[in-house]
């Protein structure tokens, strides 16, 4: 059977029944969950496992838990994490092994609740006119030390269950505007990206699912990337990702028209996956519409994908958090 071509969200905490016939009905590939989705732990589960009850299969969960500022788990179900520039440079030439104790962590802390996929590694390339937004979501400015962090997160999360979405394809760091409210533009030559902003992307090809970012990239393509089949090309041959493509939401106002109507654009420019969030019941239905059912090559990058999910690793959690604690010099969570 194939998947729709669609990630979205529910209203509430638990699924309306009007939710859980259009998901019945439409198949989207998988869900997303917001701190309004969010109460306690059994909760948690329950709304996971509606999902999975609703298109009848055991279908991807994910959530944006970086840590930082963009973590939808807060206390006490999950651990309040530094922001990952922080980390980084807390940890020093040992940032590597602290992120991927960070992540493995994070990782347990998602599955024990039901969500087996997570919004990270964020390899984009932090730089000093780099939008507040971003910058302290970012792990570094050298993109080869970005390339090594973001594998040692992408296996966090893989030993602990949980597929990785590395992001924000093909590299957001330039954006000197929040794309939540406004469409960047950055204006440097294929060539000149090439060498330092896809670097990491290049590096982590291999992953199992990607994000797309909301730029232009004036010099290559004047559409958005998300919806520009130039850009598409791009990450596909030229960064040489080989995974499952989804959407950054389509509803951050960088782009323009309806809900279906991007989502149209972004499937035709070849995005597997639309990724729709916040979103009335109204507009939910008419993305998952639009969308479609997933190509064939979409069906197969998406079935590779959950072809690496994996039941987790052993882990001695305390051992980890020693660990952790002594590469940090003791200051690991936010105080």
């Amino acid at each position: 059977m194939k998947f729709g071509a669609t990630i979205t969200d529910a209203e509430g905490l638990r699924l309306t029944q009007e939710e859980r016939d259009l998901f019945r009905q439409m198949n989207p590939f998988g869900f997303i969950l917001f701190a309004r989705n969010i109460e306690n732990a059994d909760q948690v589960r329950a709304l996971c496992d509606d999902f999975r009850e609703a298109v009848g299969r055991n279908c991807p969960i994910t959530i944006d838990q970086e840590g930082g500022r963009v973590q939808r788990l807060r206390a006490p179900l999950a651990r309040e994490w530094l922001p990952p520039l922080d980390h980084v440079t807390r940890a020093g030439d040992q940032a590597e092994r602290a992120m991927y104790l960070r992540y493995r962590l994070i990782a347990d802390e998602l599955f024990s609740l039901g969500i087996d996929s997570n919004c990270a590694p964020m390899v984009d390339v932090a730089r000093s006119d780099t939008h507040a937004f971003l910058k302290n979501r970012c792990y570094a400015s050298d993109p080869e030390q970005i390339s090594k962090v973001g594998r040692a997160v992408a296996k966090g999360h893989l030993d602990g269950g949980v597929l990785p979405v590395v992001k924000h394809m093909p590299g957001h760091g330039r954006s000197t505007l929040d794309s939540h409210y406004d469409l960047p533009h950055v204006d440097l030559s294929l060539d000149e990206l090439d060498s330092s902003d896809f670097a990491p992307f290049r590096a982590l090809n291999d992953l199992p699912m990607g994000m797309t970012a909301h730029l232009v990239y004036d010099q290559i393509d004047p559409q958005p990337a998300t919806i520009s089949a130039t850009m598409m090309g791009v990450i596909r041959d030229k960064i040489g990702f080989g995974g499952l493509i989804m959407t950054d939401d389509i509803g951050m106002k960088a782009l323009s028209g309806t809900p279906a109507d991007v989502s149209r654009q972004a499937i035709q420019a070849g995005c597997d996956v639309v990724l729709h969030c916040n979103g009335s019941f109204a507009d939910r239905a008419a993305v998952m519409e639009a969308a479609g059912e997933m190509t064939d090559q979409a069906q197969a990058r998406a079935e590779r994908a959950l072809a690496m999910r994996k039941p987790p690793q052993q882990l001695d959690i305390p051992a980890a958090e020693a660990e952790l604690s002594a590469l940090m010099g003791g200051q690991v969570y936010e105080r």
